[in-house]
């Protein structure tokens, strides 16, 4: 029996909707088989049991292939070409309004929801000047959801790395606060001999969780969809 397959051979040949399910089926089983079997069916485009009809050294050249894909750490993407529109990522997150955040913040932490965090952070260019571009406003995630399930997973991998090392920068920033203060609260203390220790104990704890937070996010392994 033949069989047509295409391989991918990058990031960008894989859109996020085919990673979304490829995830979904990892999360909920723990057989490393059947997890291999279905990446090659999600991601080749066949029939789950056309995979084991393949050969053995196919399978074995397809799975080198996978694993040099997904071991590239993903750039981040200003921009990027989808159904005769250019997306442009939000120009200046500093002027991102509270429906941008609450959105964002609810959808980008989960690949399931991922396509919807892409619809905040993308949308069409209106108008460009130079390097400079303009996105059409923000009304609800709901608009371009659906189109970017289509996303090239490259962009979004792209944009969730990006969003990852803020967040770890500001934990850092926040924590470098809060050893001040602890510092300077401590000395006060010493100081004026406050028998009420509650506020230094409450910043001293606040500390300690921030720096478990941190900690998670520097073991994070956020984009390892082959070793599991």
């Amino acid at each position: 029996m033949k069989i047509e397959i295409q391989i991918p051979t990058k990031l960008s040949d894989i859109s996020l909707e085919k990673y979304q399910s490829f995830m979904s089926i990892k999360e909920s089983n723990e057989d490393a088989d059947f997890i291999g079997k279905k990446m090659i069916s999600i991601f080749c485009g066949i029939k789950l049991s056309h995979v084991g009809l393949l050969k053995k050294h196919s399978i074995d050249e397809i799975e080198a292939i996978f694993l040099d894909i997904f071991s590239k750490a993903p750039k981040f993407q200003d921009r990027f070409e989808m159904g005769g529109k250019t997306f442009g990522f939000i120009p200046n997150l500093e002027d991102i309004t509270l429906d941008e955040y609450i959105d964002l913040d609810n959808n980008i932490g989960d690949w399931k929801t991922f396509h919807k965090a892409m619809a905040v952070m993308y949308r069409p260019i209106i108008k460009t000047k130079g390097d400079k571009y303009e996105i059409e406003s923000y009304i609800s995630n709901i608009t371009y959801a659906d189109v970017m399930k289509y996303a090239p997973l490259d962009v979004a991998t792209g944009a969730k790395v990006f969003f990852w090392n803020l967040k770890r920068e500001l934990l850092k920033g926040t924590i470098a606060y809060l050893e001040r203060t602890v510092k300077e609260m401590s000395i006060q203390f010493k100081h004026n001999s406050i028998k009420d220790g509650d506020g230094t104990t409450a910043y001293t704890h606040l500390l300690e969780e921030t720096y478990k937070n941190l900690k998670e996010l520097e073991d994070l392994d956020f984009f390892n969809a082959y070793n599991g």
